[in-house]
């Protein structure tokens, strides 16, 4: 989506603002002993109460309001009764949303309790690269650069990006152009960001893996070398100064 207008942009920013609170409630909910299910119906229930659907629920068939991931699960985890968090868990909690034909997306990782594994510096690493992206953005830089950004920041932490998942534009549906908004630098792409574009940023930071593999059950995706996975994102409309951010992150304050 390219944003022309103020009522469109006052329309996103509404949108993103349900998706914000959908995750900050979450991430405030979560404590050892709690199944992922029980925790997604929590945000299912939230986002209908503000008048709020669910994305991968309405765009994939996503058996689940939320995608939630726990340890080792990279991306798109299903929500499920028999996963119960545990003290020391990672979990990472990805909430996208459709409200009045607007579509916002965003999602932050959290440590239950004590750090046993330990995984906090993989946390800290994934949340810092995003916050120091954000004021990187910017209508006409490569969007290459964003990928060259977060690979030289999760390498120089001693971890690894999956390159086959990254950000994607968005607005008007989940999944638009700009696709592809990967997590290492691509010297084939040649692709800028344009003015007024809509789009979420997402690191993919983790322990042992570089790719993604997608588990017969169609959704969740492990790495392919083991490993502890994170995952921070955020949405932006891009200017020629700073970005407008559509979901602000609520988790920091």
């Amino acid at each position: 989506m390219i944003v022309t207008t103020e009522q469109e942009l006052n329309m996103l920013k509404q949108a993103g603002h349900i998706v914000a609170e959908t995750l900050q409630y979450m991430l405030e909910q979560v404590r050892p002993g709690m199944s992922t299910k029980e925790l997604d119906e929590l945000g299912g229930v939230f986002l209908t109460a503000k008048g709020a659907r669910s994305a991968p629920r309405l765009t994939y068939g996503f058996p689940g309001n939320t995608c939630i991931s726990v340890n080792h699960v990279v991306a798109h985890g299903i929500p499920a009764n028999d996963i119960i968090l545990q003290d020391g868990d990672l979990v990472n909690i990805d909430v996208s949303a459709e409200w009045n034909g607007f579509w916002a997306d965003n999602g932050a990782s959290i440590l239950i309790g004590d750090d046993k594994y330990p995984q906090r510096k993989l946390l800290d690493c994934s949340l810092r690269t995003l916050q120091a992206l954000i004021p990187r953005m910017r209508a006409g830089i490569r969007i290459n650069e964003v990928g060259a950004y977060m690979e030289k920041s999760a390498k120089s932490a001693g971890f690894h990006v999956i390159k086959n998942l990254g950000g994607h534009g968005l607005g008007n549906a989940l999944h638009e152009e700009p696709t592809d908004i990967l997590n290492f630098r691509d010297p084939s792409d040649k692709r800028r960001f344009r003015k007024g574009s809509v789009v979420a940023i997402e690191t993919f930071f983790n322990t042992r893996s570089t790719l993604a593999v997608e588990q017969a059950d169609g959704f969740t995706m492990l790495g392919n070398k083991g490993g502890y996975a994170v995952q921070h994102e955020v949405t932006l409309v891009l200017t020629d100064k700073m970005p407008i951010v559509i979901t602000p992150m609520l988790y920091l304050s």
